[in-house]
């Protein structure tokens, strides 16, 4: 199991937003190089140093709740992942990913960057908009159709 490391902070990052205060974005670990820094000298109460001995262990590293995660980028890589290994779903389009989403579902995988309820239900709602723009743009141009046949009849 991986040890709980501490969660490395800028020196005195409190005391200003452009250094990470109020947004979590601009949280950027910097190593303090100052002469007389508390933090580089290791003073109690401050923030811990990166330095050597908070490396996880070589079996333990890279993993994500005991998984390894595997990047996917089509159905025949989706089918080779066994139950150990944890999905990623890669940057594809939308026909792939709902079909990459609908075996992970049925095969019950575990996929990290897409809940996959909630993206199945979405698309359920997706695709029978499309169906109503359809049939309502068909009706409109089937109004027009009708409309020029009367301006046509009228003419004459």
């Amino acid at each position: 199991m991986q040890t709980r490391k501490p969660n490395f902070q800028r020196t005195k990052y409190r005391a200003y937003v452009k250094l990470g205060s109020g947004q979590k974005s601009k949280l950027k670990y910097r190593r303090a190089k100052g002469r007389h820094n508390k933090t580089r000298q290791k003073w109690r109460s401050r923030p811990p140093m990166v330095e050597i001995g908070y490396k996880n262990q070589a079996n333990q590293r890279h993993l994500i709740e005991g998984k390894m995660p595997i990047r996917v980028f089509n159905l025949n890589d989706m089918q080779k992942v066994s139950k150990n290994n944890v999905v990623i779903i890669a940057n594809v389009g939308e026909k792939k990913k709902i079909e990459m989403i609908n075996f992970a579902h049925k095969n019950k995988m575990e996929v990290l960057n897409v809940n996959i309820a909630q993206f199945l239900k979405d698309m359920e709602r997706k695709v029978k908009m499309k169906k109503e723009n359809k049939e309502k743009s068909k009706e409109k141009v089937e109004e027009v159709k009708e409309s020029k046949k009367v301006n046509a009849e009228a003419k004459k």
